[in-house]
């Protein structure tokens, strides 16, 4: 189980092309890679900390350089401009979010227990909590806008960026399923997909039905159970097709 488990954290964490953080810092030559860490972290640090601020992510390049304390020209030689660092920023925030999950699940042996903990832990890490007045709320609510524009205006790169939870969630219903614990036959990659798009967008469900967050996590629970056993009240009988 543990050869398993290590597998799962390999392919969670890895996404299958380079990183818009991976492709910044190799725009310096290799002397130079050690720095060029540097600097680009301190520009995400820096974005991360506006961000969390009142604007939002309506900050400018400008306010991310000077926060950073380096030059615009320094900025320019690891990002394009703002969307990549956008980006950049948002693919840190999905693979801290994947490890912290593999973390969480590590210890589970039962296959739906491990898909359990998964969707409740990664809804709480998405839910902001209306009597947050916190960073982290401006902050998870900025990704959150961030990565509704990404998914309509650039689908490649949001795959991309979503690769690390996207292919942890696909093995765990595969895990599920040859534990019997799902149905077999079914579409484990349009699953992943519909399940990240609910966890990830609660807050909207939220704002759209005007249902109360719960802060104690029962909301959490229920996205479970709707996952888990869907709506019908007994086994649903499939209606033919009119020729």
């Amino acid at each position: 189980m543990a050869a398993e488990h290590s597998s799962v954290e390999s392919e969670a964490t890895q996404a299958p092309t380079t990183s818009w953080r991976e492709l910044a810092v190799a725009r310096s030559v290799d002397p130079a890679r050690v720095r060029a860490e540097k600097r680009v972290q301190r520009f995400l640090d820096a974005a991360l900390e506006l961000m969390s601020g009142d604007s939002g992510k309506d900050f400018t390049v400008q306010e991310v350089v000077k926060k950073s304390g380096q030059s615009l020209r320094s900025f320019y030689q690891y990002f394009t401009g703002k969307h990549e660092l956008l980006l950049a920023l948002f693919e840190e925030s999905v693979h801290s979010t994947a490890r912290r999950l593999q973390e969480a699940i590590a210890e589970e042996d039962d296959a739906l227990e491990r898909l359990r903990h998964f969707t409740v832990e990664y809804y709480l890490l998405c839910r902001p909590l209306p009597d947050d007045s916190s960073e982290r709320k401006t902050a998870i609510l900025g990704m959150a806008e961030f990565a509704q524009q990404l998914l309509t205006e650039h689908p490649k790169e949001a795959a991309r960026a979503f690769s690390p939870m996207f292919t942890l969630l696909h093995r765990l219903l595969d895990e599920a399923a040859a534990q019997g614990a799902i149905r077999s036959g079914l579409d484990h990659r349009a699953i992943a997909g519909t399940m990240l798009q609910a966890i990830s967008f609660n807050s909207f469900a939220v704002t759209i039905s005007g249902s109360p967050v719960r802060s104690d996590g029962s909301d959490a629970e229920a996205l479970w159970d709707l996952v888990l056993h869907g709506l019908a009240a007994g086994t649903p009988k499939r209606k033919r097709s009119a020729r």
